[in-house]
């Protein structure tokens, strides 16, 4: 479980960056064949983009990098429950696991909320395990909302 740990700290280290920008702190780093191959963070005010959330831009650079619209044997670390856009392009990518950290019990697409990760009526599902590092990314979230209020 460490090395999960250390990939969900590098999401992090992301999310903290959309922190500092101003956006809502949510991180997201790929991986294949245990080195990091995209890094990514929240840019929808940046880019006036609501596409522009850390997985998609992580998911769009994983490609390119890899030369392939597959990302199979590729696991993701996110330290925010992926919404339902972001798990429909996870379940397209065909990324293999995905790693969150806090559960959002509001619009969570990989078990809180819907499961789309997981629907057996699509052409493939995701092993996920949520709960990465809860407390932390949780934390980062609260305290960027408690600022904007």
């Amino acid at each position: 479980m460490q090395i999960h740990e250390t990939y969900m700290n590098y999401a992090y280290r992301e999310a903290e960056i959309a922190y500092e920008e101003q956006e809502i702190p949510v991180g997201c780093v790929i991986v294949f064949q245990n080195t990091i191959i995209a890094k990514a963070h929240n840019q929808i005010e940046t880019l006036k983009d609501p596409t522009a959330h850390a997985e998609i831009i992580a998911i769009t650079a994983a490609a390119e990098y890899l030369q392939s619209k597959q990302l199979v044997g590729c696991s993701m670390y996110v330290t925010l429950e992926p919404c339902s856009m972001c798990a429909g392009a996870i379940v397209l990518s065909k990324i293999e696991n995905l790693f969150f950290g806090a559960f959002d019990n509001k619009s969570g697409a990989c078990g809180s909320v819907l499961n789309i990760t997981n629907n057996s009526s699509l052409n493939h599902k995701c092993s996920v395990t949520g709960g990465l590092l809860d407390n932390k990314c949780r934390e980062i979230l609260r305290s960027f909302f408690e600022e904007k209020r």
